[in-house]
């Protein structure tokens, strides 16, 4: 505290702090604004909606209550959206996370200098494009009739026909989760090279110093600090791999016959581009569809973290 603070009266020091925090509301205010407008505004009304039958076009809404999650829990169209998006959850999470990984030790420990930026940066670049714009791209790329993808293939021998990565529905869902993992690995890539930042270099100086060989030092070093982050980058790519709507959007559409159909492409399709029910949008199912998704979602973010607890305790508990 300042002397001038100290040598003023009580009731300037408080008039002061009163002006300070009518500033900083101040300030604050409009963020707060576009939060509740944006945000909050719009998950709660997503509650409220999933209650009542609604084409979202006129303001005739019908009270239905649970009737829209009963008709969901029995639409065979909607839990096959769901088993696929837990495909990107179950399969493509784990990949993703173990490949870059691998890299970013190899890029922090192995490979040094330009060379590691460069790759860094190669990595990086698919990140900053837009999913849509690359969806629309690599369809030409992957197409079967003119793409150079099936060229090459077809031309090298490696396939006697023509590949059909996004019209033959045993491969949509599968190129499309590939596609995913290459649009955003590098996100999850800098993720692993900022949490290897925070390793001390003493630790490894001290275990060459003991004699411990680089798979000692990654099993005893690394990974056990890294746990702590795994948790957060775990949850981080899981996030990011249950929201795909705009690459499969752009690349299939969830088709061919709902094969490559996720949750959102799937509420999507139910609120604005229905081909059931007399082809008229259904925006409270889809609400519904929204609602019980999200809820889905965090139970596996919690369970997540829950269980990456459990490991990262049991990991203290033998280092003691």
């Amino acid at each position: 505290m300042s002397t001038a603070e100290i040598s003023a009266p009580p009731g300037g020091r408080i008039r002061r702090g009163r002006s300070e925090l009518f500033w900083i509301y101040l300030f604050i205010l409009p963020g707060m604004a576009l939060t509740a407008l944006f945000v909050f505004y719009p998950m709660f009304a997503s509650w409220y909606f999933s209650l009542t039958e609604w084409n979202g076009f006129t303001d005739a809404k019908t009270f239905v209550g649970l009737a829209n999650y009963r008709e969901l829990m029995s639409d065979p169209l909607f839990w096959g959206s769901f088993g696929r998006s837990m495909v990107f959850v179950f399969i493509g999470v784990p990949l993703r996370v173990i490949l870059a990984l691998i890299l970013a030790i190899v890029l922090n420990n192995v490979i040094r200098g330009r060379l590691s930026t460069f790759f860094r940066t190669v990595f990086f670049l698919p990140v900053m494009a837009a999913a849509s714009v690359i969806g629309v791209v690599l369809t030409f790329v992957l197409s079967p009739s003119n793409g150079p993808v099936s060229f090459f293939m077809t031309q090298s021998g490696l396939a006697d026909t023509p590949v059909e990565f996004l019209s033959d529905p045993k491969l949509a869902l599968w190129s499309a989760l590939a596609l995913h993992t290459w649009k955003n690995f590098g996100m999850t890539l800098i993720y692993w090279l900022a949490a290897l930042q925070t390793v001390p270099p003493e630790y490894y100086e001290a275990a060459e110093m003991d004699g411990a060989g680089a798979i000692q030092r990654l099993l005893k070093i690394t990974l056990p600090i890294l746990i702590p982050f795994a948790v957060i980058i775990i949850v981080l790519t899981a996030n990011e791999n249950l929201h795909a709507f705009a690459l499969i959007q752009a690349l299939t559409g969830g088709g061919p016959y709902y094969s490559s159909e996720v949750v959102e492409v799937y509420i999507f399709r139910t609120a604005f581009a229905p081909d059931s029910a007399g082809g008229v949008p259904r925006l409270g199912y889809a609400s519904a569809a929204g609602c019980f998704f999200g809820l889905a979602t965090l139970v596996i973010a919690l369970l997540q973290g829950w269980a990456l607890k459990l490991v990262a305790d049991q990991r203290a508990r033998l280092t003691k």
